[in-house]
């Protein structure tokens, strides 16, 4: 009696297991519901904020809804109009601090990540690793420090005591040496060497354009890391017409105690100041490059 075997020939695959239509995926659907969390968590303080906003002092603090209140404007004009126009003030010191700090950020981080990229010297190595610990570090462990040497150079209290500890990003010169990487052909520098283009000229006419995407998200790391930074100002300055709007707030916050209707002038002021970080999101979204490893050669 013979034994009948199934043979396979060769270079025949075997047939794959499929889903049936109807076969639930429960990976995919618990990952979706962690994300709608994720997502609720993170908006509905924020849908507060605009909604408390709207109320007025004896809305504010009597109930608690999430119905919008007809005092918006009120709150808009109580708010531009405390202490002179303070809230206008603190909101220009955030656009230099965040802004200039911000750009000279990004031309630094560049400039640097594209040397650790493309440029072979002695310590290159070193100098990464030392890079990459200085983003494990938290900025609390450097502030004390910071205001220190701001102090020792009789910067403390100035608008140079902020900005000048924000143009460093440990961060953002990993990522610009992540994306110059990729981004910047090696082959193309070395054909434009070979035609006479010096290394100025090189990281100027062709690098920096290949590495426009890598900047912009850089700049919005460090514009919104800069904008919403509340330590480093607090502690480097002392004088009022020199607060951000995260101090400037806080000091509403802390006499509200005495004075509750400042409460409400702190809440709708924080729902003004988000407003320049979605417009700058909105604007520059069309520069973003989600894969920043792989996509600089393809953009």
């Amino acid at each position: 009696m013979s034994t009948m075997t199934n043979v396979i020939p060769a270079g025949t695959r075997r047939p794959e297991r499929r889903l049936q239509p109807g076969q639930p995926r429960r990976g995919a659907a618990v990952a979706t519901i962690v994300l709608i969390l994720g997502a609720l968590y993170c908006l509905v303080p924020v849908v507060w904020v605009l909604i408390a906003s709207t109320k007025s002092n004896s809305e504010l603090f009597t109930t608690f809804t999430f119905a919008p209140g007809a005092s918006l404007f009120d709150n808009l004009s109580d708010l531009f109009t405390y202490g002179g126009g303070s809230f206008a003030l603190w909101a220009m010191n955030s656009v230099i601090y965040a802004g200039g700090g911000a750009v000279a950020s990004t031309l630094i981080s560049t400039m640097a990540g594209y040397a650790l990229a493309k440029y072979d010297f002695p310590g290159r190595q070193v100098w990464f690793y030392a890079i990459l610990a200085g983003v494990l570090l938290p900025g609390i462990t450097l502030a004390i420090p910071q205001y220190l040497l701001m102090a020792k150079l009789g910067l403390a209290g100035s608008y140079w005591s902020v900005l000048l500890p924000s143009l460093i990003s440990p961060f953002g010169i990993f990522l610009a040496r992540v994306y110059a990487q990729s981004a910047v052909p090696s082959d193309m520098l070395e054909a434009a060497r070979i035609d006479g283009a010096g290394d100025a000229r090189i990281f100027t006419s062709i690098a920096l354009p290949m590495m426009v995407p890598g900047m912009v998200t850089v700049f919005l790391l460090q514009f919104v890391g800069i904008w919403n930074n509340f330590l480093l100002p607090f502690i480097m300055l002392s004088d009022e017409s020199k607060y951000p709007l995260t101090v400037g707030l806080f000091t509403l916050l802390s006499k509200g105690s005495g004075t509750p209707s400042l409460y409400s002038l702190a809440i709708i002021g924080s729902a003004v100041s988000i407003i320049p970080l979605i417009v700058m999101m909105l604007v520059l979204q069309r520069y973003w490059r989600l894969d920043l490893v792989s996509g600089g050669l393809k953009g």
